[in-house]
């Protein structure tokens, strides 16, 4: 029984690892089911059906994988800033939001593909980006931590204009990290270290920014509507 258990965890490590190696290489629309299968050393598309129903199954199980990984090494980054600082301020706080996954992809080849793979999506997502976020890799204790310093940082800005603050600070960093993984030495070396940090005063800058007299009139006009 351990034996068909591990071999039945090694073939879904090995669909999900084929997975993103091929759509990081081609784009999801140009990668078949079987493709996946022949990558990942199986004889049939059984497996994949087997494991986790169909395509769509695959990439959720891939996403909820990598989105433990980013929830687990945020907390491990915010655990150690709060032991230092109970209150830290908005640059420390929007680190916790790139770092992370910048330091898993650093680490991890799969990682690294996995941001080429999908780190465009919450960018072309027509629906909210950060409602989205949240459930890939944004979430879990830490995600909520982080959304509690972050709403206490930027205190001057009503509900609405954080929303609207945090949904383009969403697709900044997606778009960001799909750009760098597309890089010959992503995430590695002084250059990538260049790209974080200007990445982080970016951020900081978007979300701290005071709103204009302009933006609060137009949206005085559309809450009226």
């Amino acid at each position: 029984m351990d034996s068909r258990i591990a071999r039945s965890q090694a073939t879904r490590k090995a669909l999900q690892h084929a997975a993103e190696k091929l759509i990081a290489e081609r784009g999801l629309e140009s990668v078949s089911i079987r493709d996946i299968v022949s990558t990942a050393g199986q004889k049939n598309e059984s497996a994949l059906q087997y494991h986790f129903k169909n395509l769509k199954g695959l990439i959720s199980a891939i996403q909820a994988e990598r989105s433990s990984e980013t929830q687990s090494k945020r907390a491990e980054m915010l655990n150690a800033m709060l032991s230092d600082n109970s209150q830290p301020n908005l640059r420390q706080v929007c680190t916790l939001m790139v770092q992370p996954p910048f330091d898993l992809a650093r680490s991890s080849v799969g990682f690294r593909r996995y941001i080429k793979a999908f780190g465009h999506e919450l960018v072309l997502t027509e629906t909210s980006a950060l409602a989205r976020a949240t459930r890939q890799g944004g979430g879990g204790s830490s995600g909520h931590h982080l959304a509690m310093l972050l709403r206490s940082a930027l205190s001057h800005l009503d509900e609405d204009a954080y929303r609207r603050r945090m949904e383009s600070a969403v697709r900044l960093c997606s778009a960001s990290m799909y750009h760098q993984a597309r890089q010959k030495n992503a995430f590695r070396g002084k250059q990538s270290d260049l790209f974080l940090h200007s990445l982080i005063d970016a951020l900081a800058g978007l979300l701290s920014a005071p709103e204009s007299g302009q933006t609060k009139a137009i949206a005085r006009i559309l809450a009226d509507q």
